[in-house]
C-alpha cells in the first residue's frame, strides 16, 4: 500500500499563451508574469509545511509553476502528466473552436458519448497515461506530495482517487486530498476542512 497520506494538486499559473482563454495541451507555452505571481500566492498558501516530493508535467508551464510553488526545491518530471493533446482545436479559444467546427462543438459541450477531440489524444488513452503516472507516484516512499500539472490532468487524478470529477480549476488553483487509515481518499485535511486551496 502506499506511504502517501497527503496530496496537493495545483493548476499551472497563466501562460504566455494565455492558457486562461486557450486550449493548450501539447503546446509548450511559457509561464507568465501573471503566472508567476499566482505561484507565488500558492506558495505563500502551502506555507512552511514541509513536502517530501514535488512533481510537475514536464511542460514548461508546469515544471516552472512548480519550482515557484516549492520554493525551488528539486521537481520530479513525470511524463505521463502532461495534458492531453487537443487535435486542431491546439491554442484555439473556445469561441474560435465553436465557430470552425460548430457540430463538434456541440458534442462536446452535451457531453456525447464518443466525443473525442479531432485529430487528438484519445480520451480513454489520455485517462490511462495519467493513471501510469498516479501509479508511479503512489509508489514513491513519500508521506505527502505537491504535483504541478494541467486541469484534464488533476481532474482525472482526483476522479480515480475519490471517485468524482471537481468542478472550475482556474489557473493556480489547488485541491487537497487526503487519504484514510482505510486507503480510501477525501478532500481536504479534515473532514470539515475546505475541499480546494483557493
Amino acid at each position: 500500500m502506499t506511504q502517501l497520506r497527503r496530496l496537493v494538486l495545483v493548476r499551472h499559473g497563466e501562460t504566455e499563451g494565455e492558457s486562461s482563454i486557450r486550449f493548450h495541451g501539447s503546446g509548450d507555452v511559457a509561464l507568465s508574469a501573471e503566472g508567476a505571481t499566482q505561484m507565488q500566492a500558492v506558495s505563500s498558501t502551502l506555507g512552511d509545511e514541509p513536502l517530501d516530493l514535488i512533481v510537475s508535467s514536464p511542460m514548461r508551464r508546469a515544471w516552472r509553476s512548480a519550482w515557484i510553488a516549492g520554493k525551488g526545491a528539486p521537481v520530479r518530471l513525470e511524463s505521463n502528466f502532461r495534458e492531453i493533446h487537443f487535435g486542431r482545436w491546439e491554442g484555439l479559444t473556445r469561441e474560435e473552436i465553436q465557430a470552425a467546427d460548430p457540430v463538434i462543438y456541440e458534442d462536446w459541450q452535451n457531453k456525447s458519448p464518443g466525443f473525442e477531440f479531432p485529430g487528438g489524444e484519445p480520451r480513454a488513452e489520455f485517462r490511462e497515461r495519467v493513471e501510469k503516472g498516479l501509479d508511479s507516484l503512489l509508489a514513491a516512499p513519500v508521506h505527502s506530495a505537491l504535483v504541478v500539472a494541467h486541469k484534464g490532468v488533476i481532474r482525472t487524478i482526483v476522479e480515480l482517487l475519490i471517485g468524482e470529477r471537481p468542478q472550475g480549476l482556474d489557473l493556480g488553483d489547488g485541491i487537497e486530498l487526503t487519504r484514510k487509515s482505510d486507503g480510501t481518499w477525501f478532500e481536504g485535511r479534515n473532514s470539515s476542512d475546505p475541499p480546494s486551496l483557493r
